[in-house]
């Protein structure tokens, strides 16, 4: 066998004419340096993700149960628009994702991230019991968490010129559930969406909000490097369904135009 494959070799080498094999030239460094491949990566993504219990421990702990995340296997978000917005079929997989990873010429790196099919990406993601868990005693601060949300598209950038990651997503959460049993309280049918979405004339490009953040390294008061989060505008209108206290519902909360403007967090131990 082995001497076969030198003999086909050897004779397509034997079929090349002369003048092309004067032609073919050796390239040196320089010139192999030039050549680059196929411009990007490009990832499609279909996952559930879930982990029983993540603990974040300082003196004491933080404890999250039972967290899912996946598809919410519903062609009904928004349903006053009468459409599936995620042009897919329902699944309980986050799916549909389309991942384009490029470096540009001045060396940024760029993640884009969008729906592969027309339409949007349906997320959900549930927890269980948020516990603060001590020596002696713990305190369930949230439980029974659940948000069903459309992700419209994102985008990750690392700038090499300022060293800052820049973060922008379009999202809309159709629904979202809690309890904070400690404070006897519960929030039933919370909704966000752009602050232009009008229910009685709903446009699907409308319900996005855009979520814009710059992280990056700066020092903090004390003068230590540390990490900095900025959010320099997030407008959206909020709705929430139903407000329980003690178990009974006390009415339903309105927020037209919610505007955050100009905020930027430093974080670093202490």
């Amino acid at each position: 066998m082995k001497g076969l494959k030198h003999t086909l070799i050897a004779l397509g080498i034997a079929g090349v004419p002369a003048m092309a094999m004067a032609d073919i030239q050796m390239l040196d460094d320089s010139a192999m340096g030039n050549i680059t491949g196929q411009v990007g990566v490009t990832i499609e993504l279909e996952t559930r993700l879930n982990i029983d219990r993540f603990l974040y421990t300082d003196e004491g702990t933080l404890e999250i149960n039972d967290i899912s995340v996946g598809g919410t296997n519903r062609v009904d978000m928004f349903s006053e628009m009468g459409t599936n917005l995620t042009g897919a079929a329902p699944s309980d997989l986050l799916d549909n994702i389309r991942i384009n990873i490029d470096i540009a010429s001045d060396g940024d790196a760029i993640i884009n991230i969008l729906p592969m099919t027309f339409g949007a990406v349906d997320m959900r993601i549930s927890t269980g019991a948020w516990n603060l868990v001590g020596d002696s005693n713990s305190t369930t601060i949230m439980d029974n968490f659940h948000m069903d949300a459309l992700i419209g598209s994102g985008t990750l950038r690392v700038d090499t010129a300022t060293d800052v990651l820049s973060f922008r997503a379009d999202i809309a959460i159709d629904d979202m559930d809690f309890e904070v049993p400690f404070l006897a309280l519960g929030i039933e049918d919370l909704r966000l969406t752009g602050a232009d979405y009008d229910l009685d004339a709903p446009q699907p490009l409308d319900v996005f909000t855009r979520v814009e953040m710059g992280i990056y390294k700066t020092a903090n008061s004390q003068g230590i490097s540390s990490l900095a989060i900025e959010i320099p505008e997030f407008e959206a209108d909020m709705s929430i369904g139903s407000v329980i206290v003690g178990g009974t519902s006390i009415g339903s909360i309105f927020m037209d135009d919610l505007a955050i403007r100009d905020t930027q967090m430093i974080i670093y131990g202490h």
